[in-house]
């Protein structure tokens, strides 16, 4: 079941390999995981992808204690294992790095690794010199007593991973490590991980980006609607081909052709100032126009003011500066004035700020359009109008539910993004505001969302495109700005800049 590593290095630790066979999970009205099977061998990158729905993410908790499989079993090195919590993944040598980070801004590198593991090695010089061991070792060039609020984003995953190793894992869950990091910084997390693979770790690396899965996997394994349908080699597999496993379609391009933009500004933005509770300034001086017809793309490391445009566009912020939308000053609006103006919002966090998640869908239907049809008739709710509406939004965006009564916080990540981008396109807008909108969704509806973007588009709407993904970006903007520090550092044409171009741009490496 296992392999031993010779490498001279006596230290090394002979590598773990996990063993799925069988394992179901059930919810209410859904099969989460039907009949899994996966072997994934030790000292690999072992790389896990599906469209939504697919059961990963049930599959990850399910290997990390989180949730109980209904039926199946887990085998670590040839022994089988039962979880009932994390804690027992942990001693078992596995651990998991989440897609949204788990650390406190306020603490030190130190202090968030040592943070619930004081009993390995206290908190004082031992504590200190096994965390540099472990830096030192895996190439992660940390300082232990700098507050992780002023690391960068790939600075942070790199505490995350830190702290697994702290614990003494052998097994590395991963869930889409990439997705919020530019082009250089996933070059460095793939050096990390080759490293890590070569010291004889097991990496379980989940992921929707087709390219990188190629290019760091040694094995593949595909999930579709809830079991394994199929395993690929990464030596001779095609993005193409992975996508036909997924999906059963071919891989999605966000290309939009021909121009569409015309003379009529829907969106002008000028000295676009904003100050934090302590005078820092988060934005500075942000100036910009969107024409009908056009896709304006926004480029960034998270952390740099994307999501306080964003946000100041909406009126959640009372930024200082102009905000015009078709002519009119909406500067003092509030957020409600700016929705039934017909600004369409998807919110880069689902969850504070695009769903009501203990509410059914079809309520779902109803936030954020509470003034105008079909969640309205006259001064009342239309509970038949939204309840028929939620349906269409499940149809015809290919939401994975039972119901449109089930409560949103049942769906999956990637279930829920879809129904929002639905939610919102269905609002006829005339200027777009979308944070990350095929964050976390797989190539069918990734390829969904584009196409309605680029409809809408080619009908007049004017787009704020925030996204982590640089081909996105290029694929579906007509212009792109580069935020770095909170100020516009740059502007790019999307027919000639390339992703590493936007990568230089985005962490000052250009200037």
């Amino acid at each position: 079941m296992t392999t031993s590593v010779r490498t001279g290095d006596d230290s090394l630790e002979r590598p773990l390999g996990l063993t799925v066979r069988g394992i179901t999970k059930r919810f209410p009205g859904v099969v989460a995981n039907r009949d899994v099977d996966i072997t994934i061998r030790g000292g690999t990158v072992h790389a896990l992808i599906g469209e939504n729905g697919a059961g990963k993410s049930t599959l990850m908790k399910i290997l990390y204690g989180v949730q109980r499989p209904d039926e199946g079993t887990i085998s670590v090195d040839g022994q089988q294992v039962s979880f009932s919590s994390p804690t027992d993944a942990i001693k078992a040598g596995i651990g998991m790095v989440f897609q949204h980070f788990m650390l406190a801004d306020n603490l030190t590198v130190l202090e968030n690794v040592v943070l619930g593991a004081e009993r390995l090695h206290g908190i004082g010089a031992a504590a200190r010199k096994e965390i540099a061991r472990i830096s030192e070792q895996f190439g992660f060039d940390l300082d232990p007593d700098r507050l992780v609020e002023s690391l960068g984003v790939g600075q942070r995953q790199r505490v995350e991973i830190l702290k697994v190793l702290y614990r003494g894992a052998r097994v590395i869950i991963l869930d889409e490590p990439t997705a919020v990091l530019v082009p250089q910084e996933v070059e460095a997390l793939f050096t990390n991980l080759r490293v890590l693979r070569d010291s004889g770790r097991t990496i379980l690396f989940i992921s929707h980006k087709l390219d990188e899965v190629l290019g760091i996997a040694d094995d593949i394994t595909v999930m579709r609607r809830g079991t394994t349908v199929g395993e690929a080699d990464p030596a001779t597999a095609t993005k193409h081909q992975l996508a036909e496993l997924m999906v059963g379609s071919e891989l999605p391009s966000p290309e939009t052709g021909e121009s569409t933009v015309t003379e009529k500004v829907l969106l002008e933005v000028s000295e676009l100032t904003l100050h934090d509770q302590h005078g820092r300034r988060l934005l500075d001086d942000v100036a910009l126009t969107i024409h009908e017809g056009e896709v304006l793309g926004i480029a960034g490391v998270e952390g740099n003011g994307q999501d306080e445009l964003v946000e100041a566009l909406m009126g959640m912020h009372r930024a200082a500066g102009q905000v015009m939308l078709a002519g009119r000053d909406i500067s003092g609006w509030s957020t409600r004035e700016r929705r039934d103006a017909g600004v369409g919002f998807v919110p880069a966090d689902r969850h504070r700020h695009g769903l009501l998640l203990e509410a059914p869908l079809w309520e779902n239907r109803i936030l954020g359009h509470q003034t105008s049809a079909p969640a309205v008739r006259g001064p009342l709710i239309d509970r038949g109008g939204a309840r028929k509406d939620a349906a269409r939004i499940v149809e015809q965006y290919d939401v994975r539910t039972p119901s449109i009564d089930t409560p949103a916080r049942a769906l999956s990540g990637g279930n829920q993004q879809k129904f929002i981008v639905g939610r919102e396109m269905s609002g006829r807008p005339v200027l777009l505001i979308a944070a990350h909108p095929t964050r976390g969704v797989d190539v069918g509806a990734q390829a969904a969302i584009w196409d309605d973007i680029k409809e809408a588009r080619r009908e007049g709407l004017a787009v704020l495109l925030v996204s982590a993904d640089l081909d996105e970006l290029i694929g579906l903007s007509d212009r792109i700005k580069v935020l770095l520090r909170g100020r516009v550092v740059g502007d790019f044409d999307p027919r000639t800049v390339t992703p590493q171009d936007l990568g230089s741009a985005m962490t000052g490496g250009d200037r």
